[in-house]
């Protein structure tokens, strides 16, 4: 099941933007032509995805008549097994409120793959947003049949058939009561099911640590843990799995439930190990670049650890838990000390405890304003200074070739002519705030920066994989390739595709890598399956598939490492300097 909701979140994942029911499978002589065409060395068949996109400008009747033809003249040449990217295909179309064409793309997939309770599943949904009601709750249905464990077809039925019954708001959950037995219950099934669906879930942890966890949460709950008590222990189960593609969603969905009384009533930044005060809001005894040391009573060097342990990251990587822990620090603090009524804390160089006043209007952090950004995630930009320099900002590789791969390709062809034309001997390229997307988008960046075929995947597995995908193959560079000096700039940010990318760079020495350690790395638990506890309903993500790029003396441990490690400290956020493109632009001036 695919939710419409979630397309906001689809950049996280890999290799395809894939949201699914835990308890859901979701998971001619032209053609010979074209597949000859290919750039890139194949064997595997051709998407018909991707043939049908190529024909957008028709109706979609006739798309869908294109399809029947292909696959009754060419059936070996296409790939007619891919549920899911025919899926995503239509899903294309409903985000883009094409909601008619989604319905008959729907459609045929239904018939393609009639006991695919996803199929249905997606097709009561387009028929919901269309405002058929009696062919969305059949549809729904007909779901709920071949598989009555699909709890968003359940929950669709009831809306359907009780459209006056009010849901629960995320702050009424938060204070919400279940028995200690239906927590328990829980627990049982969160474990069991972490271990179920993701391929590697005790890579990074014992089978006997990760119960143990288990056990101790399930000793803590009471009849009187609230929900908002439970989901933080929930967090630190499946935290544990150290997986960046298996968590609750980040934090957003514990933001929405904590009440505004609640909140710690500071905004702050972790950096350094020391926590520093960067808007006192209501306290106008603070200042700007107070360090904190204690929060009532507590030492920040054991509240942070403990904060730690319930941010999902990519093996044992900490700076891409810093980097949540910014963004969220004043609702994760109130968790972490299980919700107090007030505060004190203690700042270096002060004597008395210092009490805040409550509740203060803190913002979250979703960006550093201390580094210019790239607003459309794609940027070119020659310097004025050092002379023969530019910048290529990369802040995402959410392009697919069932929705925009074009754009990206686009804009890298016309980025490396322009490098060409212009005379470009240093190309610093910022990968900073990357968080990933399809490999197809890697590989064709890649292709500017190799002198050499190079092969993306040593390993890609998934269920429903019937033949190899993009990058399982030797892919060869293009002949107009950038034979310049290379620089990347990289965080804790970078996560999925990213790593994959950047572990390439980093064993083919394609050039000088510059910032903190990345988020990612050659190895990747990926995709997402969306599941459900069935007594709180609590919903989490947990990754479904692996793949790992041909980087394999890399450690899996940790992230991709840097050749100069160089992050931004206190002053360099309050003054609004980025350190890091100053170094690489330090070391071009060297040259």
């Amino acid at each position: 099941m695919i939710k419409t909701s979630l397309s906001t979140i689809c950049f996280i994942l890999l290799p395809c933007c894939v949201f699914l029911s835990c308890r859901l499978n979701k998971n001619t002589s032209t053609a010979v032509e074209d597949a000859k065409k290919e750039t890139v060395v194949k064997t595997q068949k051709l998407s018909i995805v991707q043939k049908l996109k190529e024909s957008d400008h028709l109706p979609v009747a006739e798309r869908i008549a294109l399809y029947h033809k292909l696959k009754k003249e060419g059936p070996a040449v296409y790939d007619f097994e891919n549920e899911t990217e025919l899926t995503l295909y239509g899903y294309a179309s409903l985000w883009a409120n094409k909601t008619t064409e989604a319905i008959e793309i729907f459609k045929l997939i239904a018939a393609e793959f009639p006991n695919s309770a996803n199929a249905y599943d997606n097709l009561g949904e387009a028929y919901g947003k269309n405002g058929n009601k009696e062919l969305s709750l059949a549809n729904y249905k007909r779901s709920l049949e071949l598989n009555p464990d699909n709890f968003n077809a359940e929950d669709q039925v009831e809306r359907i058939n009780y459209p006056d019954r009010i849901p629960l708001k995320p702050q009424e959950k938060f204070a919400k009561v279940y028995s200690a037995a239906a927590y328990r219950a829980d627990l049982d099934q969160l474990g069991n099911t972490l271990l179920k669906v993701h391929p590697n879930a005790l890579k990074f942890i014992s089978k006997k640590a990760f119960w143990k966890t288990i056990e101790e949460k399930k000793a803590l709950v009471t009849d009187n843990t609230t929900y908002g008590e439970f989901a933080w222990h929930c967090s630190e189960i499946i935290a544990s799995v150290n997986c960046s593609h298996t968590d609750m969603g980040s934090f957003y969905a514990q933001n929405e439930m904590l009440p505004a009384a609640l909140r710690f009533p500071l905004q702050t930044r972790w950096t350094d190990n020391r926590l520093y005060v960067i808007d006192p809001s209501a306290n106008a005894g603070l200042k700007v670049k107070d360090e904190i040391l204690s929060i009532n009573g507590t030492a920040v060097a054991e509240i942070m650890p403990a904060i730690y342990r319930h941010i999902s990251s990519q093996g044992f990587t900490q700076t891409s838990q810093k980097h949540v822990f910014n963004t969220w620090s004043s609702r994760m603090i109130p968790y972490a000390l299980g919700f107090p009524a007030s505060y004190n804390i203690v700042i270096k160089g002060v004597k008395d405890p210092v009490a805040l006043n409550m509740p203060g209007k803190v913002k979250n952090l979703f960006e550093d304003p201390s580094v210019k950004g790239c607003p459309s995630k794609l940027c070119f930009e020659v310097l004025s200074h050092p002379q023969k320099t530019a910048i290529l900002s990369i802040y995402s590789f959410n392009y697919y070739p069932w929705a925009n791969l074009s754009v990206f390709k686009d804009f890298i062809d016309s980025s490396f002519k322009k490098i060409r034309e212009g005379g470009v001997e240093y190309l610093i390229i910022d990968l900073r705030f990357n968080s990933g997307g399809s490999q197809q988008a890697g590989i064709h960046l890649l292709r500017y920066l190799v002198d050499k075929p190079f092969t993306y995947y040593s390993k890609a597995d998934f269920k429903g994989k019937t033949e190899k995908i993009d990058g399982e193959e030797p892919t060869v560079p293009f002949e107009n390739g950038f034979k310049g000096k290379l620089y990347y700039l990289i965080d804790g940010n970078g996560k999925s595709t990213t790593g994959h990318f950047m572990s390439l760079v980093k064993v083919l020495k394609l050039g000088t890598i510059i910032g903190e350690e990345l988020g990612s790395n050659q190895f990747c638990s990926a995709g997402q399956t969306i599941c459900r506890l069935k007594n709180t309903k609590l919903e989490y993500y947990v990754a479904d598939n692996t793949h790992e790029s041909t980087a394999t003396s890399l450690p899996d441990e940790t992230g991709i490492l840097p050749d100069h490690y160089v992050t931004q400290s206190i002053d360099d956020y309050l003054n609004k300097v980025d350190a890091v493109k100053g170094f690489a632009i330090k070391l071009i001036e060297k040259q």
